[in-house]
């Protein structure tokens, strides 16, 4: 029972010393804000007295309004350096802003300048291109639409499309529509050229001397012969190099038929070509091939000599389609022609 009767003094005095302490602690805070009232509401006076014989001037001011003013003055003081700051970052930013705006459309000019001038290299590629397909028949319904000038004066405005695109992004589009499209013609033209190629090596279409050395003595035609002095016609050209031994070559791809001499010609060779085409290269030194071989289009096939009715080193070549004997001259002249219409 004693230890009961102990707890329960001890727990009054707990109690009755943590109240005491409290109105302790709340009456300081008390006496605080009342001398820190009694400190706000204290009152000054401020005399304005005049130089002149006017009336004197009383204001009577508190620590609080002091203090309020000194807020409110500090406020603003630190709102204008606030805001200063503020508004200097925000004009650099402007003005950076603004250099970079101006190398952008620097850029842009340039790119529209690039964008016509890229635009009027499509056109004459367009025009070369559909002259050359309508030249070989092969349509091209592909087009640009020329509905801009290219002259630097357009990009005086900044032209849009309907979309917003700029006129010249717009161009570009087509142009790269139009290209796209152009691919498959291309495609056809460098088929047609292949097989071109192709008939060229097919028919006797280069000169018949290595190199393309020598040169014509006598054409085809009516001419006197040099021996008997008399008018005959000439069946082929004589091709003079003035030496002996230069190669002489194959004018196409074709088979030879005949590798012999005779009395007129001379070691000869004879080739049958695709087409009905027949070749003769006659008054030979010797040949290096033999009937039934199968020869490729600047083959050697002999070299130039002076057998038979002759009277110097020289090739006699003849071209033959079927029992027709044709002017050599304008075949060996086709590669060339077509080198000049390709320019």
């Amino acid at each position: 029972m004693a230890s009961v009767h102990e707890y329960k003094r001890l727990e009054n005095k707990f109690v009755q010393r943590v109240k005491s302490e409290t109105k302790g602690f709340f009456g300081f805070l008390a006496d605080a804000f009342r001398s820190l009232g009694r400190f706000l509401t204290r009152r000054y006076t401020v005399v304005f007295v005049p130089h002149s014989e006017k009336k004197v001037y009383n204001l009577h001011v508190t620590v609080l309004s002091i203090t309020c003013f000194l807020l409110v003055v500090f406020g603003i003081l630190g709102a204008f350096f606030f805001y200063g700051a503020s508004y200097s970052s925000t004009m650099y930013a402007i003005a950076d802003k603004d250099g970079r705006l101006r190398n952008t459309q620097a850029s842009l000019d340039q790119f529209r300048d690039e964008a016509n001038l890229l635009i009027r290299e499509a056109r004459n590629f367009e025009n070369a291109l559909s002259g050359v397909l309508s030249a070989l028949g092969i349509g091209n319904n592909n087009s640009l639409a020329h509905n801009t000038t290219g002259d630097l004066s357009s990009l005086i405005g900044i032209n849009e499309t309907p979309e917003g695109l700029l006129r010249e992004v717009n161009d570009i589009r087509r142009l790269s529509v139009y290209l796209s499209q152009a691919v498959e013609p291309i495609r056809e033209l460098g088929a047609l050229m292949d097989s071109q190629s192709a008939l060229l090596t097919e028919i006797p279409s280069i000169w018949p001397v290595r190199n393309g050395i020598g040169h014509i003595t006598m054409f085809f035609g009516q001419n006197i012969h040099p021996i008997h002095g008399q008018y005959y016609i000439h069946r082929g050209i004589d091709i003079a190099t003035h030496r002996f031994g230069d190669p002489i070559v194959a004018a196409a791809d074709g088979q030879v038929v005949t590798a012999e001499y005779s009395y007129d010609y001379g070691y000869y060779v004879i080739i049958r070509h695709k087409h009905g085409y027949y070749t003769r290269y006659a008054h030979m030194q010797n040949y290096r091939v033999q009937v039934g071989q199968r020869v490729q289009q600047n083959e050697v096939i002999g070299y130039i000599g002076s057998t038979g009715i002759s009277t110097g080193p020289h090739l006699h070549y003849e071209v033959h389609i079927g029992s027709d004997v044709v002017d050599p001259y304008r075949y060996i002249t086709i590669r060339n022609s077509l080198a000049r219409q390709g320019r």
